[in-house]
């Protein structure tokens, strides 16, 4: 099913995807509590990830990189703001330097993931929400949009039990 829409809101500074799935709410959560699965979906298919740490409580941090196909490692990091098992994320992102230090210049996101049971499946909801037009615009030029997409895509062929 994947993805059924994405919104982009310049007034509310805000890129809202959402996706359906054929597994249930807490299948679903585990590909976002468990930092193994979720290095096979987040980031697209030609950009893996990888996570260095991930300490999945609120006030805890998460730093990972992804790979691009030419071996460029592109660094980011998350510090989590809430968590609601199993249907609630909150969280703070950005970019990273080589060190795993935040690249203020890039600014801090937001990130709140819902997921909601439809009685066939999950529908899942991330909110992105910026600091300013030009952090949203920046971000939509980089492809943020496409690549949530296509990361979400993944989900599928994992909750079917194939190779990512």
């Amino acid at each position: 099913m994947t993805v059924i829409s994405s919104t982009q809101s310049p007034e509310a500074l805000s890129l809202t995807i959402v996706a359906e799935f054929g597994a249930g709410v807490e299948r679903v959560w585990q590909l976002w509590e468990d930092p193994r699965q979720l290095e096979r979906w987040w980031g697209p298919p030609t950009w893996p990830a990888t996570f260095e740490a991930f300490d999945f409580q609120p006030g805890g941090k998460a730093s990972y990189y992804m790979t691009g196909p030419d071996g460029t490692k592109a660094r980011g990091w998350w510090r989590f703001t809430a968590i609601g098992a199993p249907d609630r994320l909150e969280l703070e992102d950005g970019f990273a330097d080589d060190d795993g230090n935040p690249v203020a210049e890039m600014g801090t996101g937001r990130m709140a993931i819902t997921l909601e049971d439809t009685g066939a499946g999950t529908r899942m909801t991330v909110a992105s929400t910026f600091e300013s037009a030009d952090q949203m615009e920046k971000m939509i030029q980089m492809g943020m949009e496409e690549g949530m997409g296509e990361a979400m895509g993944q989900i599928d062929a994992i909750l079917a039990g194939q190779p990512v």
